[in-house]
């Protein structure tokens, strides 16, 4: 019986913690747990042996960094880890051994700069090497980027034959350190293919059961959970943790009871907890789920559920018609692309249509970068657009999040070559009411393209819910007796077939004057015939108060809240365009270049140190703020911060000699002694630069005198020290120990994901930060005073 078979009728119980069992047999602070595989094999199988005693049957190889970032200047290779890990945990008895992976360490673009197909290639050679030791399926684990996620699930699927297992770490505030939420992470990965998804890590059984029970509402695969054994604390300078073997079990069995298939524990848990989720598996029937059943697109942040009322697609990254967008794409100018994605997210798109079809470039390398560049402004799902297979592929392999796919048509080659494309990358597919011989005029005959369509889709195992018909709009002015057939084919199409619909609204008004009123007017009959999802102009008024006075009559707007607030005591006759910006705004909103060019006219009037504090730092509190109220999300922070950094290269060329030497203090930041992770750190480091600090950057895994030399050579005032991992908090403890053994006269602030105020006072530290933001709050005091 494999896996899969075995999860069907069974709960499957997996191990506990490899961290905090290595620690207790002798695991060296900043040592790498991998490298027992090799170096001490026999406690590596201790532990596993003790877990399967306890009654897990699904044992994890000690193989979670081994990734080609995390052992960079390890004396053993990845293959060669991952073989023995594997070995390992087979010679163990258990029923199955999962492969664990963890996360690259790395932020991927464009938040950080490792690339996807870097993030892919790291991916498959571990998975490859796992697949041929033996495992019996992939576990990817600890998550919180659901594009590394994607990487990671496509070199799964596209290089081994194994089930995949997926688990997102989720924070106090429901969302993962980069911003997703459970909804949007559920409908994500379920979309991409994987065997189970759920939540690992970071918190106790009882702070992980809100989360759980969103999971468990949009869950279409088995739900699997693995908790921390509460939250770390130091007691007698040892990490402990605050939940019990027995009050670990009574907040899991509810889960299980609901519909979890997949238990087992995560940091701090120990085969003593297992031995309670084994009686809980034994005791308890299999439950199956009864999910929502929607249709839903995502980004890596934001899900949006077409079943909830209107979705608006926003239509103007589409060269048709467009001179400017046209020129911007033969000019590579990237900047224009993302003010109209900007623009658009804040006019009111649900989802931005991304089309770059023009015969002079290369469509699939161009809608590629596209994508990525407007994902890093807005948060909004995408929907690829295009006629080339190519093209779609790689804008659907591009995508953070759950696209659409626009499109696919009646014609048998057609659905032959997209349809495989949507059933491997898990999108929402709008299928256009045509054939060989074209878009007929009347609604039987559309709604008849239309069901095969349909059809055709369950051949491919594509449910219902993720088609979506296009009707097709006929010009008004050339078709004019076709245009009420296409609002009668959407009648037909929502009350044969159920599923939802899109309509391109603005082809209806070519040729004619006055174009917005009869656009609108179309608009509102469209949503009379059943229309959910029109593409559209979202900066035209007129078809904007359509979309907001219908979404009051069908109650999405509830109490008319938005509506009230948008309307009343408000001119809303002039168009809702985007008209010039200020400094602050560019910054706010991640206009890197055009904030660059707006620096380099402002200079003119206005001397470098002013513009810092007159807009940079004006900008960068307003998202702050945003971030911190859960507004924006990291990738959107890290935009602004780039655009800050773009203006900065400006400045710099104009500065006075006394300009040049000026800063705000000097901050070490520095990975502790044998912690390779770095990305809180590099956010870290960029907010301080953008705010004016002088930061000198001391790498990761750095050694204790370094700091300490560094601090004393360069009078530094504040050190920021990052760790992720608990075996490395007695570094970050030894090292604050030393600036003070040194005599040294500057403060302490600590970050890092295993960190919090307790550790902060364990290891001596002036000041904890949970995140970069914070850092520069403290610097602000800190230097102010």
């Amino acid at each position: 019986m494999d896996v899969k078979q075995y999860i069907s009728e069974h709960i499957l119980v997996f191990d506990g913690a490899m961290g905090t069992m290595l620690q207790k047999k002798g695991l060296k602070t900043g040592d790498l747990p991998e490298c027992f595989n090799i170096t001490h094999p026999e406690i590596v199988s201790e532990i596993h042996r003790e877990y399967v005693q306890a009654g897990s049957d699904m044992i994890t190889t000690n193989t979670f960094q081994a990734n080609r970032f995390k052992l960079e200047h390890c004396e053993y290779s990845v293959e060669q880890l991952i073989t023995a890990g594997v070995k390992l945990a087979k010679q163990s008895g258990s029923k199955f051994v999962a492969l664990d992976i963890g996360p690259l360490g790395q932020l991927m673009e464009p938040m950080g700069t490792l690339k996807f197909e870097e993030a892919y290639e790291a991916f498959r050679e571990q998975m490859v090497a796992g697949e041929q030791a033996g495992a019996d399926c992939i576990l990817l684990e600890t998550m919180s980027d659901l594009y590394e996620v994607k990487a990671a699930i496509l070199a799964a699927k596209e290089h081994t034959k194994l089930p995949v297992f997926c688990t997102l770490t989720y924070q106090e505030d429901g969302r993962t350190f980069v911003g997703a939420d459970p909804v949007t992470g559920t409908i994500t990965l379920q979309s991409l293919g994987v065997d189970a998804l759920g939540v690992n890590c970071s918190l106790g059984p009882k702070e992980l059961t809100p989360v759980v029970e969103q999971i468990l509402t949009y869950a279409t695969v088995p739900v699997m959970v693995q908790a921390n054994a509460g939250l770390p604390q130091i007691r007698e300078g040892q990490t402990v943790y605050d939940v019990t073997p027995e009050e670990f079990v009574r907040y899991v069995r509810p889960m299980v009871e609901q519909g979890v298939r997949i238990i087992g524990g995560c940091c701090g848990t120990t085969p003593d907890f297992i031995r309670g989720l084994r009686e809980v598996a034994d005791q308890l029937p299999v439950v199956s789920n009864h999910p929502k059943r929607v249709t839903a697109v995502t980004s890596g942040t934001t899900t949006v559920i077409l079943d909830d009322g209107v979705t608006v697609i926003g239509e103007r990254i589409n060269p048709t018609g467009k001179k400017k967008l046209k020129e911007a794409l033969r000019s590579h100018h990237m900047d224009y692309i993302i003010g109209e994605a900007i623009d658009q997210t804040q006019s009111g798109a649900d989802v931005l249509d991304i089309n770059v079809g023009l015969p002079e470039i290369d469509e699939a390398a161009m809608i590629a970068e596209v994508i990525r560049e407007v994902q890093s402004v807005s948060n909004l799902p995408i929907q690829v657009d295009s006629s080339d297979i190519a093209a779609i592929e790689s804008g659907v392999r591009a995508c953070n999040g759950r696209p659409i796919i626009n499109s696919v048509n009646g014609k048998a080659e057609n659905m032959a070559q997209v349809f495989p494309i949507v059933k491997k990358y898990g999108a929402v597919v709008v299928g256009l009411t045509l054939d060989e011989s074209g878009i007929p005029q009347h609604a039987e005959d559309r709604f008849a393209i239309a069901k095969k369509i349909v059809d055709t889709t369950a051949t491919y195992g594509i449910p219902k819910e993720d088609i979506l018909i296009d009707c097709l709009t006929l010009t008004a002015s050339a078709q004019q007796d076709a245009v009420l057939d296409t609002l009668h084919a959407i009648q037909l199409v929502k009350q044969r077939l159920g599923v939802k619909t899109v309509l391109g609204v603005s082809n209806v008004s070519f040729g004619l004057p006055n174009r917005p009123l009869l656009n609108s007017i179309f608009l509102s009959a469209a949503f009379g015939a059943g229309l959910d999802a029109p593409i559209l102009n979202p900066m035209s008024v007129d078809m904007m108060k359509a979309v907001d006075t219908f979404r009051v009559i069908n109650c999405q707007d509830r109490d008319a809240t938005y509506y009230i607030e948008k309307y009343a005591n408000t001119d809303q006759t002039t168009a809702a365009v985007v008209g010039d910006l200020d400094l602050k705004d560019m910054i706010i909103q991640g206009r890197k270049e055009e904030a660059a060019v707006k620096v380099q006219e402002m200079l003119q009037t206005i001397p470098p140190l002013d513009l810092i504090d007159q807009y940079f730092i004006p900008a960068l509190d307003v998202v702050g703020d945003r971030y911190e109220k859960g507004k924006i999300f990291l990738p959107q922070l890290m935009q602004s911060a780039e655009a800050v950094k773009a203006s900065f290269e400006v400045l710099k060329a104009n500065f006075s000699e006394g300009e040049k030497t000026a800063s705000k203090g000097k901050i070490i930041v520095a990975t502790v002694l044998g912690d390779i992770h770095d990305i809180g750190k590099n956010i870290a480091k960029m907010l301080l630069e953008n705010y004016g600090y002088d930061v000198i950057d001391l790498g990761k895994d750095v050694p204790i005198e370094k700091v300490v030399q560094t601090a004393k050579e360069q009078k530094i005032q504040l050190v920021g020290l990052s760790a992720l991992m608990t075996t490395t908090v007695k570094n970050m403890k030894d090292t604050i120990t030393a600036i003070r053994d040194a005599g040294l006269n500057c403060k302490v602030m600590v970050g890092g994901a295993v960190l919090n105020e307790e550790y902060a006072d364990f290891v001596g530290a002036d000041y904890y930060v949970k995140d970069g933001r914070e850092g520069v709050q403290i610097a602000q005091r800190l230097f102010n005073e």
